[in-house]
Formats: C-alpha cells, structure tokens, sequence
C-alpha cells in the first residue's frame, strides 16, 4: 500500500524537502501544507527587491510549477493545521478535516516577534514577515513622507534601504547600543551606521520606543522613552523572530529553542523530521546546538531530513552562512562569530564600501564577515570548515591574495 508523506509548512525547507524525497527514492504520496495562498517563495527579497517594486510574487518562486507536478508533489495551500495526533499518525486542519501520513516533515518556519506597546494596533504600523506583510507596506511607502524602523537588525537595516531609495525619510531606532549588536562585531556596525547617514539615514541608537500615537486610527508619531518622539507616516517593526514550535510542542516532541533534531534531521518521534528556522541541531564545528534563521541552513538541513524519512543517513554539517544587501552593498557572512577573542580587519572600512572582518578564536578563524568580497568570502569557507590556524598579519595585508591566504 502507497504510503504518504505529510510537510506541514510551505517553507525554504518544504521546497528543498519535497523534491529530494523523490531523489531518495520515495514512492508514496507528498503533500506540503501551507497556510499562505503561495507556492513555497524566496523571502529575503521581500525587505528589497520586492519592497521596491522591482519583483513581484511570481518572481520569487523557489521552484517552478512543473517540477512539483513532474515529481507528483501535492499541495493544500491557505490551510492550517490544528494538532499533530502522534498515536493515531494524523492531523486535524483547522476546518476540521483529518489527515493521516506515515512520514511528517515539519518545516513551520518562523513568525515575527511582536511587541506590547501602546498604540501598537493603529494603521500605519507594520511587521515584515511574508508577502502580505510586503504588499501592506508598499500601499503607504511615498516620497517625503516620515518613516521610522524600530530595530537596527539586519530586516530593519534593509527595510531601512529600500524605503530610502524610494525617497522617504526615514529614521532607525535601536535599544541597544549600537546597530547589529547581536551578530556582529562594533566594526561593522560603526560601517554600517557611516553608510546609511552617507544615505540621508538617521539611526539613533540606546532608544526604547515607549508606544505610538495618532489619530483617526492611524499613527503620527513614536514615543520614546527618554521622552521625544518622531513623527511617523508609517512604521515598520523588526525586533526578531521566534520559531513555529506550537504544533510540535502540542505533539509531545521535545522542544527547546526550536524543535530539537539530531544531525539527520530526526525528532524524538522516529516517523517525524524537522528541517529550517523551526529545528535546533548540533553543529559538530561548533561544538553546540544551534538553531539558524538562514535559507541556506533551510535547504541542507532539509536533504538530510528527506533521507532520513527514506530509512537513510545523512548527517547535516554544513557550515552556517548568510547575506545581507542593502543599497549597493553585499555582505557576505560565513560561519557564527559568538565567542570570538580577536578581530581582523582586512581594507578601509571608514573610508570604502569594501572590506572584511575576520572573527579569531584561540588562532583560528571561526567566521568572517565580507563586505563586497565575494573572493574572501569563499576562502573564509574553507579556512573555518578545515579548522585551520591563520595568521592575522597574512589576513590583514591585502597584498595577499585572497587565494594564497589558505596554508598550503
């Protein structure tokens, strides 16, 4: 009898896990449950290209419609699930229908982190998550009007981008005390500041946003805590993410920032995978559990967990990566720089758009930074993949060859 495999999620994962069910060699029914009315998209350009105009929806789209219908793989999109029932291997939708499946894939994902502040209901105010969110922000984007971004994230910092291209003023406020604090080192945050005032950008940095006000429903201004406030025609909030873990922690599986996975991808529910921003896995690199909001992370970590449903073994272990692109800047960042005891500047951060920062821990490289360095970028892969001991005079000195900057 035909068995089925049910991924709950239309996610990064879902889009890489379907498919490669197929390549594993499964022969059942594939069905991917998604609760947005979209094929599974690309969100990174949501904050960007998307933002501007410059793309819409059906330019993101991670995998063409007939590779989904050459591989047979279903979909029930603008669908919910309600509860996961692991003794009798089925789910209940919200509209009530019951599912069975043999396998389950949970690739949730991962949801805005909102905030409780006062007048945080009125028009005008925004989150950017999905398409919806997107198509919301572009209806009120216009030339000269106010717009203020709470959090120097990177979402905040490229939402921040687009809207000034677009000929808005905008203002970022940050808690802490700088941009980027949490992932990054006071170099690229001092960059990145200098880059956007270059923009016309005002950032504003050590400020809690105390609430919003308006009238007629919709905001006016922000209030801050230190007593000022600004005005707002429109406001985005990018505080963070927090992992889809509901629907499994309902279940019985074991959850712990993120739905906690082996290095194949498994819960503790032999019939139940978890792959992408939702699952949190050991890195044997690090040393640690991780749970890692990148597409990248979404795709590998998404083969293993198809051929473990498949009754095979795929360890994931690739090394962590992401990238950013605000205004004519790509940063590159390859591996985690928590930990680090040493950083290593390599070309003129205050004076260029160019340069990179190398993350050192006990004389090896743990992780890079790379602005418009795509070369560097490449070879900071290898260097930290291969654990190897650089020396950060050879790292710094760019008549160096990115190339020959990895041991012989």
């Amino acid at each position: 009898m035909s068995k089925t495999c049910i991924i709950i999620g239309a996610s990064h994962a879902a889009a890489q896990l379907a498919p490669s069910l197929r390549q594993e060699g499964w022969e059942g029914k594939i069905l991917v449950i998604g609760d947005e009315p979209y094929m599974p998209y690309h969100r990174p350009p949501l904050s960007k290209a998307v933002l501007s105009g410059e793309k819409k929806i059906d330019d993101l789209l991670i995998r063409a419609q007939a590779l989904y219908d050459k591989n047979d793989i279903e979909f029930k999109l603008n669908t919910r699930v309600a509860n996961i029932n692991r003794a009798h291997k089925s789910l209940t939708l919200t509209n009530g229908e019951v599912l069975n499946y043999d396998k389950l894939a949970l690739c949730t994902g991962s949801r805005v982190r909102t905030v409780s502040l006062p007048g945080v209901d009125l028009d005008g105010i925004h989150y950017l998550r999905d398409m919806k969110d997107t198509e919301s922000i572009q209806q009120e984007i216009a030339a000269g009007k106010n717009a203020v971004i709470v959090g120097g994230g990177y979402i905040g910092l490229e939402t921040a981008a687009s809207l000034k291209k677009m000929g808005m003023n905008v203002t970022v406020l940050e808690m802490a005390p700088r941009v980027l604090a949490r992932v990054t080192a006071p170099a690229l945050s001092e960059f990145y500041t200098r880059v956007h005032s270059d923009e016309g950008v005002i950032i504003k940095t050590g400020i809690a946003v105390s609430g919003f006000e308006g009238s007629n429903g919709r905001v006016e201004k922000v209030t801050c805590g230190d007593g000022t406030s600004l005005p707002a025609d429109l406001v985005v909030i990018g505080v963070g993410i927090v992992p889809n873990v509901e629907l499994a922690e309902a279940a019985g599986l074991t959850v712990e920032n993120g739905i906690v996975v082996d290095e194949f991808a498994r819960t503790n529910d032999p019939d139940i995978v978890a792959a992408g921003d939702c699952a949190n896995h050991p890195n044997a690199l690090y040393g640690e559990r991780l749970r890692l909001e990148s597409v990248p992370n979404a795709t590998e970590q998404a083969k293993s967990a198809a051929a473990s449903i498949c009754g095979k073994e795929t360890a994931y272990h690739a090394l962590p990566w992401f990238w950013s692109d605000q205004y004519d800047l790509k940063l590159q960042i390859a591996g985690l720089s928590q930990g680090y005891d040493q950083v290593v500047i390599r070309g003129d951060k205050d004076n260029t758009r160019s340069f990179v920062a190398f993350y050192l821990k006990e004389g090896k490289l743990i992780s890079a930074d790379c602005v418009n360095r795509p070369q560097e970028f490449m070879i900071s892969k290898r260097l930290i993949s291969t654990g190897a001991e650089v020396d950060p005079e050879r790292l710094a000195d760019e008549s160096i060859k990115p190339k020959d900057l990895v041991p012989a």
